[in-house]
């Protein structure tokens, strides 16, 4: 198939994807087949968007030519100039060799790098924020003119970061005029270099008070790439975040991964945009609560950082909502001491079924800070990380509850008092009981050595409440997927469930705490009767591909499964890995406070799931 900007999904057969992340190029193969859409072949190479090679599309060649290896399929030209496409387009369906489609996602060089400005904190700049989240950035710093620092302060901050582009808002449109020009000045005055391209104007979008623009131009435009947008904050209740999303998509592309090294080839080889590893990731979960009718929280979980995509239903219209926030100091490697010291050293010992002095622990994790690429060596080393992984998981959880608040365009309304409560938990768009899957991603989620692992990491640091499927993204493809969703939301669903994730079980929990032993639910499946009670776990063998209706009966009228309290529900259970499970430990989720109790209690939740330790 020719190069084409418009793209027929019918006519595709055989899809190449890349993702150029910081470290590897990953090339995914999808292909139609008699069964459906499947990810058949994968390859992988080093990238190479740094000196010495310094052009990314090496790294990709690299990683097409292990991919045409392993699969067989010749999909490179033999002589490919540096100009045009190097792949072999197929010309009808049943050629054997050659493509219809190459796609590509990118994280290289650090991804999407971003400072947001706005005149309030908890109003234009956390408008600023999600909007620039969404769209697959990292958020490096967020300016405001109530944020406590001094001018000289901002000036120097913003001076010294070296962002790919700059988001500024504030005021309503027809509202305040003096706080959004002061940001501009401040921008100005403070006159940020771009991360790439010596030459190049760094971009700054004005999405705040429309009727300003022309005088914020006059300020920025000499020394700026000015681009004005939609107010994200037209009036004090109300959010339209689309154009500015829209906004950072076509600057990503044209003026950042342009002068990036060799990213211009690159995009001449693709008809699709090349999208930020993180939005293809999130298009990925909407496409598949849409066509599944689902709500999902996802995470993935890195070295240095941890991003979390959710997609619940709006109580006011039902409308899907997406939401991404990124932790930008929790990770397994880099950031892991931050781990440590914002959960706390108690928090994370509690999860360990051995005891350790704090030293010892200590010493162990920064050990893995200034080794960023090692793994575990031991097994009580492999307990301590997923120790670790349990409260960036959950630290990440809580930061995204804080922003999920359930604002879409300009449908959602927020009144100024919800606008001014501190922590957003009022808002907050995070069901539990209407939650139906949750995707763990990330080297110490999809490589751990034990599935039933990562199943007991997903139900500790989420504490899923009513019935709430469990799955790991196999092979880091979910960003792969996203960018084919945009053309062929069909085939991306049907590899996502098929190839890319890995079920781990079925989660039932009831929402409360009661006396220990009490009756909390009767679970009734394949002509059994399970019972929970208060303080038990409880793992019952369910195998993958295995899906059943159970009945979950609550023995307590204050039970709460999601169809009211005290009410019985039908729900469709999926074995996996870990098989059915069942946590009467309480929520939210207690551990004894006496140290050898403690780890007594642990031990003995570790061999519920017979993981041996």
């Amino acid at each position: 198939m020719a190069k084409d900007a418009s793209i027929d999904p019918d006519k595709l057969g055989v899809v190449v994807a890349t993702d150029c992340g910081s470290t590897t190029t990953k090339a995914i193969m999808f292909e139609k087949t008699a069964e459906g859409w499947r990810s058949t072949f994968r390859g992988e190479a080093p990238t190479t968007v740094e000196k010495p090679v310094a052009d990314v599309t090496i790294g990709a060649q690299n990683a097409f030519l292990e991919l045409q290896e392993i699969s067989g399929r010749r999909i490179l030209q033999e002589q490919s100039g540096e100009e045009g496409s190097p792949f072999v387009y197929r010309q009808s369906s049943n050629d054997s060799d050659g493509i219809d489609l190459y796609v590509s996602t990118s994280s290289a060089g650090g991804g999407l790098q971003m400072v947001v400005a706005g005149a309030v904190s908890s109003m234009t700049t956390e408008s600023a924020e999600r909007a620039a989240l969404g769209a697959g950035a990292i958020v490096m710093d967020a300016i405001s003119i109530d944020d406590g620092r001094e001018q000289y302060e901002r000036v120097s901050k913003i001076r010294h970061l070296r962002p790919d582009i700059i988001l500024l808002s504030g005021g309503v449109d027809g509202g305040n005029v003096s706080l959004p020009l002061e940001l501009a000045e401040t921008i100005l005055q403070a006159d940020p270099r771009p991360r790439f391209g010596e030459t190049l104007r760094l971009p700054v979008i004005y999405a705040g008070n429309s009727e300003i623009k022309d005088q914020a131009a006059e300020i920025l435009d000499s020394r700026f790439e000015f681009v004005p947008v939609i107010n994200v904050r037209p009036e004090l209740e109300r959010e339209n975040l689309a154009p500015a999303r829209d906004a950072i998509h076509e600057l990503f592309l044209h003026h950042v991964m342009s002068h990036a090294p060799g990213y211009k080839k690159l995009l001449d080889w693709t008809p699709i945009a090349i999208e930020p590893t993180p939005a293809a990731f999130g298009y990925m979960v909407e496409t598949a609560a849409e066509k599944e009718n689902i709500q999902i929280v996802a995470v993935d979980i890195g070295g240095a950082t941890t991003d979390v995509f959710s997609v619940f239903r709006s109580p006011t219209d039902g409308e899907n909502v997406f939401n991404r926030t990124v932790s930008a100091n929790l990770g397994m490697s880099y950031s892991v001491a931050n781990v440590l010291l914002e959960a706390g050293e108690e928090a994370v010992r509690r999860w360990l079924p051995f005891e350790v002095s704090a030293d010892e622990m200590r010493d162990r994790l920064r050990n893995k800070m200034i080794r960023p690429t090692s793994i575990p060596q031991t097994l009580n080393d492999l307990i301590l990380e997923q120790a670790v992984c349990r409260e960036a998981l959950r630290l990440a959880f809580m930061h995204h509850k804080r922003l999920a608040v359930g604002l879409r365009g300009a449908q959602q309304r927020r009144t100024i008092a919800e606008a001014f409560t501190q922590s957003g938990q009022a808002q907050s768009l995070i069901d539990m009981r209407a939650l139906n899957l949750i995707i763990g991603s990330g080297g110490v989620l999809s490589h751990a050595p034990d599935r039933r692992s990562t199943a007991f990491m997903l139900l500790d640091s989420y504490e899923p409440l009513g019935v709430t499927r469990l799955a790991v993204d196999s092979i880091f493809m979910m960003p792969h997927l996203g960018v084919l969703s945009r053309i062929h939301p069909e085939a991306a669903n049907q590899i996502f469930f098929r190839d890319c994730l890995i079920d781990l079980g079925t989660v039932i929990a009831p929402d409360i705490s009661l006396k220990a032993g009490a009756k909390l639910l009767e679970v009734r499946l394949k002509g059994e009767k399970l019972l929970l009670r208060q303080g038990e776990l409880k793992v019952h063998p369910l195998a993958e591909g295995e899906v059943y209706e159970a009945e979950v009966v609550p023995l307590n009228g204050r039970i709460d499964l999601g169809a009211g309290r005290g009410e019985t529900i039908t729900a469709q259970v999926v074995g996996g890995k870990a098989g059915l499970i069942l946590d009467g430990r309480g929520r939210p989720l207690e551990l004894p406070a006496d140290e050898a109790q403690r780890a007594a209690a642990v031990r003995s939740w570790y061999e519920i799931f017979g993981i041996g330790i």
